[in-house]
C-alpha cells in the first residue's frame, strides 16, 4: 500500500473564527478560509485524506481543564461549533467520501483521547499536514503529538493563526525547530 497523506483542518468552527464567536482569532482566522478550502479540495481530488479534528464541549463541565481557562465554546448542537464559512458547505458535500470525516476532540491535541493515530495507521499515513487555529494551541498541541508518534509534519502558514503575532511567530518557530516540521507558504 502506498504511503498516504492527510491534511488537518484543526478547530475551524464559528467560535474561533466568526466575528462574534465566543472565542474568536477573528481576521487572521478568516483570512485562511481561501488556502484551507484549496488544500482541501487539492487532497480530496487527490484521494487523500481530509479529517476535521473539532473541539467539543458541555458547558460548564466541572472536569475538563478548559472551563477554568476559557469562556464557554465550541459546545455540541450549537452555532459555534459549526465550521465557519465555506467550509461548512464543503464538508457537507464531501462528507460522504471515505477519506473525509469530522472527529470529536476534547483536548488541544487531535490524538489525545480519540482514534486518530489508529486510524491513520491503518491507512499507512505517514505524512500530515496541519492547517487551522490556532497555531499556538491546539494545531500546535496536535503537531506535538505527531511529531512524537512518528509522522512527517507539515504546516501550512497562510492557512493557519493565532490570537497575537507573537504567539504566531512562536508556535511556527518552535514546530519548525524543535519538531522538525516543514513550514511552506
Amino acid at each position: 500500500m502506498p504511503n498516504k497523506e492527510a491534511l488537518l483542518i484543526i478547530d475551524y468552527t464559528n467560535d474561533f473564527v466568526a466575528d462574534d464567536g465566543s472565542l474568536t482569532l477573528g481576521k487572521p482566522a478568516q483570512a485562511c478560509e481561501p488556502e484551507i478550502l484549496a488544500l482541501a479540495n487539492q487532497f480530496a481530488a487527490d484521494n487523500q485524506f481530509v479529517i476535521l479534528p473539532t473541539d467539543v464541549h458541555t458547558q460548564g463541565d466541572p472536569y475538563h481543564p478548559e472551563t477554568k481557562l476559557y469562556p464557554p465554546h465550541n459546545q455540541r448542537n450549537t452555532w459555534g461549533r459549526e465550521l465557519f464559512g465555506e467550509l461548512k458547505p464543503w464538508y457537507q458535500q464531501h462528507q460522504d467520501h471515505e477519506n473525509v470525516w469530522l472527529m470529536d476532540k476534547t483536548r488541544y491535541s487531535s490524538f489525545v483521547g480519540t482514534d486518530l493515530d489508529l486510524r491513520l495507521r491503518e491507512s499507512n499515513v505517514k505524512t500530515l499536514h496541519l492547517v487551522g487555529v490556532s497555531t499556538d494551541i491546539c494545531v500546535l498541541h496536535t503537531a506535538i503529538s505527531a511529531y512524537n508518534l512518528g509522522y512527517n509534519v507539515i504546516v501550512h502558514q497562510k492557512a493557519v493563526a493565532s490570537f497575537t503575532e507573537a504567539s504566531q511567530i512562536f508556535a511556527l518557530s518552535h514546530m519548525k525547530n524543535a519538531l522538525g516540521a516543514k513550514i511552506v507558504e
